[in-house]
């Protein structure tokens, strides 16, 4: 594992040197489309894409590599994500702050074996900070172990992803959280929330949509940190599962209070 975390690391930093920071303030407007109304897709999300899909390629050939945008061109990309090796990619996570000549923004890749999420990596280009981690082995920031540690405010502290929540489930969430939480800005970046998540900046983090490449990453990286990322009934989170609903909390005792704060009926 060491060779392959040596691998995907200098890919990421490579990727996040020579494609997305010389581009960052810099786009064109001919740059820049709509992939579906309201979602943004850059040159720089296609270029990282390949750059990524070559080069997972050459480290680990049996696995199939599934980019972000490899599905939005062929959604048939994503079956069997629960057999064989496949390696997940999201090449530029937080589009629209890019486009917006701001951060947060992350590249982020995740190995599956068998619908099983085994390695993880989340790159900052900008500040190069680095999470990582391994299946039974931890989580790493730079190639340090970090273990997940709590806020300590007086209510927890909670990014709310309500966006794609229906009406009216999101009335309803937003007013059991109301005076429970100390709501927390959302940084539109699962790369950036994630590690919020366990260093001590927010204690939960609620997602709706859970497409594979936004999600693995971050959720292999919480769970090894010690904290707990699991669906709003508490059945453990899969890759390969096309469902809605994924609460994140840095330890599993805020996971539960969370839980049954926003969801208990």
């Amino acid at each position: 594992m060491d060779a392959l975390d040596q691998g995907v690391s200098k890919l990421l930093r490579a990727v996040g040197q020579e494609i997305i920071l010389p581009r960052f303030g810099d786009l064109a407007a001919h740059h820049i489309s709509e992939k579906t109304p309201g979602e943004l897709v850059t040159i720089v999300d296609h270029e990282a894409e390949q750059r990524l899909t070559e080069g997972l390629a050459r480290i680990l050939p049996e696995a199939r590599v599934v980019g972000e945008e490899a599905v939005a061109a062929d959604p048939e990309h994503l079956k069997d994500l629960a057999r064989g090796g496949i390696w997940l990619v999201d090449p530029l996570d937080g589009t629209a702050n890019f486009v917006s000549g701001r951060t947060p923004f992350a590249i982020m890749v995740a190995l599956l074996s068998d619908g099983e999420t085994e390695a993880s990596w989340i790159l900052d280009p900008v500040s190069g900070r680095q999470c990582s981690a391994f299946k039974g082995r931890g989580a790493f920031i730079d190639g340090q172990p970090f273990h997940a540690r709590a806020t300590g405010a007086p209510l927890p502290v909670a990014a709310l992803a309500t966006h794609f929540i229906p009406q009216p489930m999101r009335r309803t969430i937003e007013r059991r959280a109301e005076g429970r939480f100390e709501i927390a800005p959302i940084p539109r970046c699962a790369g950036e929330q994630y590690p919020r998540v366990v260093d001590g900046t927010n204690d939960v983090a609620l997602f709706w949509r859970t497409l594979p490449w936004d999600h693995a990453p971050g959720a292999l990286f919480v769970e090894e940190a010690g904290g707990r990322v699991a669906r709003p009934d508490g059945r453990p989170y899969r890759a390969a599962e096309t469902e809605t609903g994924l609460l994140a909390a840095a330890s599993p005792q805020l996971w539960d209070k969370a839980a049954a704060i926003l969801f208990s009926d």
